[in-house]
């Protein structure tokens, strides 16, 4: 299943917090490196440390950050690595870019209904307990896909590897 250069795709895995996007990113990602995939995992917390936004929770800001992940994604997959990248990044500015600009890029959206995101709440995010600013789709809108490769409804019941294998199915079967 070795891919060339030209052939080698950047997976974003969107969602709101909470959906599941680091767990699945790093599932396929194990699939990848299984099959010898140059494979490089991009998670958006990682990335928010690495470019300084830690302190920056608005929607300018994230909209900025969004598009730093994405320049980073194309020119790691320029230099022949498949990108599995795991962000919230709702905005349609930025999907638009990277369907411009990214060859091989592949959206995947994890939709998980508001309720399932407060019941599992695992960061204190929507109970606001963790005091990092507004969130997405409750403080500011997010801007769901317009149409991406593939949905995912997530209620729960969805495994890491689960989500994972469909991802491989769709996209390499």
């Amino acid at each position: 299943m070795a891919l060339s250069p030209a052939n080698n795709r950047v997976f974003w895995i969107t969602g709101l917090a909470g959906a599941g996007k680091s767990s699945v990113a790093v599932a396929l990602r194990s699939a990848l490196d299984r099959v010898n995939h140059r494979c490089v995992y991009l998670d958006g917390d990682v990335l928010r440390e690495i470019f300084g936004g830690t302190q920056r929770f608005d929607a300018a800001s994230r909209k900025d950050l969004a598009f730093r992940y994405a320049r980073l994604c194309r020119e790691l997959a320029e230099q022949g690595f498949d990108v599995v990248c795991a962000t919230i990044s709702m905005f349609h500015d930025v999907q638009e870019w990277n369907r411009t600009h990214i060859p091989g890029y592949v959206e995947i959206y994890l939709r998980v209904p508001m309720d399932v995101l407060h019941a599992r709440d695992q960061k204190g995010l929507y109970s606001g307990r963790a005091g990092d600013g507004p969130v997405a789709g409750l403080d500011y809108p997010a801007e769901e896909p317009f149409s991406p490769d593939l949905v995912i409804d997530h209620h729960g019941d969805v495994k890491p590897e689960a989500a994972a294998a469909m991802i491989i199915e769709k996209f390499f079967r």
